[in-house]
């Protein structure tokens, strides 16, 4: 028999429903705040994500599904949905054409990481982009839209914020900051010996336990900030707060590449075990020019849908549509017909088996269907079909002209 790649999943029956919920109801959200759908491929240019993930990153440097295609192209299946997005935004010169650009979009990523609960090799994320707005009042929107998401999910969570700074205040901190990580090298990880040269900042992310006792008293970005970004960062908190949506501040909250700047948010919760993060963004004012874009105000945000799936609280499924059966051979084709006629306007499920009554109202109830209709000798005789409605129990012969 062959099976499925080790963490790439199936998505059947009850998952489906939650799957398709759950885009649904962030779709709908995401229209709500102005955001228009947008499809970038799959498979994308490796230089993309080397460029905006960071050649550092594990994401580049151990997960990515890289190869050499048959026109001798260096391509991946995608491991994030933001690069792509930037450089269709690019491709398209929208960022020559200027003005706001808010997309949402949703699809399949792929990263060769150790599968484990609610993080798969293949999986899918929900994410947004926003480009042309220079305001922090963005940036709360895109928590404010998050928020609302979980929120009709019905899923829990914490709220943590961070400021990342501005090319103003970053680069003294990152001093700051090295010089402290060289003072107790002896006693970190090597991830963290290695990100001091490449990527230092990254270091306050370490899930190392020793690592996270040692940056205690590490120095604080926040504490750090010029005042544009002190400014802009009050300003976010006020309007979280003036909105009812509480947050903590994470000093250890961070993005690890120049692009990203001021405004980081991450969403975690307590229910899904040590991989707590549900969905996370920030603002990235320098993507797009770093892809060779004009310079762009961008900000946005992604979720991870398989991570999700068990926390949603799903709506009470009503019963829906029509269950058509026969209980004589000769009735089948014509609850065929019927059945074809009612599709037009709902759902209509047929049973090309004749069955005794009892059966047909086992396999209605078991599909949820609203209305059983069978056909029997004499509903044949007669033309007419017999209805039940499994909800309000009432049950009735109707003329199948009158159908």
């Amino acid at each position: 028999m062959i099976s499925s790649l080790r963490g790439m999943n199936d998505i059947l029956s009850e998952d489906y429903e939650r799957f398709t919920y759950f885009i649904s109801t962030a779709t709908k959200i995401a229209q709500r705040y102005g955001f228009h759908f947008i499809q970038t491929p799959l498979l994308e240019e490796t230089a993309l994500f080397k460029r905006s993930v960071g050649e550092s990153s594990d994401i580049v440097g151990k997960e990515m599904y890289q190869f050499i295609d048959k026109g001798e192209n260096d391509v991946c299946l995608r491991p994030e949905g933001t690069a792509g997005v930037v450089r269709a935004f690019i491709q398209k010169k929208l960022d020559r054409a200027g003005g706001i650009h808010r997309f949402f979009y949703h699809g399949a990523m792929f990263r060769y990481e150790r599968p484990q609960k609610g993080r798969l090799r293949q999986f899918h994320q929900f994410g947004v982009e926003s480009f042309g707005v220079d305001s922090v009042y963005e940036d709360a929107a895109m928590i404010m839209m998050v928020s609302d998401i979980l929120n009709e999910l019905g899923i829990g969570y914490r709220l943590q914020l961070n400021s990342l700074g501005c090319n103003d205040c970053m680069p003294p901190y990152r001093e700051e900051l090295v010089a402290f990580v060289r003072k107790c090298e002896d006693g970190i990880c090597e991830d963290c010996v290695r990100r001091v040269d490449t990527n230092p900042i990254r270091v306050l992310d370490c899930k190392n336990g020793s690592c996270q006792e040692l940056y205690i008293s590490a120095p604080k970005l926040i504490n750090s900030l010029c005042s544009d970004c002190g400014n802009d960062f009050n300003t976010l908190k006020k309007i979280l707060e003036d909105n009812a949506i509480a947050y903590e501040i994470n000093t250890n909250l961070v993005r690890g590449l120049d692009y990203y700047s001021k405004t980081a948010f991450e969403f975690v919760s307590d229910n899904i075990g040590s991989q707590s993060a549900i969905a996370g963004g920030g603002r990235y004012d320098r993507l797009v020019e770093f892809l060779d874009g004009r310079p762009t105000p961008a900000v946005g945000f992604a979720m991870g849908i398989e991570r999700l799936m068990e926390l949603i609280v799903m709506p009470q499924t009503k019963r829906d549509g029509y269950y058509i059966g026969a209980m004589d051979d000769k009735a089948v084709d014509l609850a065929v017909k019927i059945a074809h006629m009612k599709r037009k306007t709902d759902r209509a499920v047929v049973d090309y088996k004749a069955k005794n009554l009892k059966n047909h109202l086992k396999a209605a109830d078991k599909i949820n269907a609203r209305f059983c209709c069978v056909i029997g000798e004499d509903e044949l005789t007669n033309g007419t079909i017999w209805v039940k409605d499994l909800e309000g129990k009432r049950e009735e012969i109707i003329k199948i002209g009158e159908f």
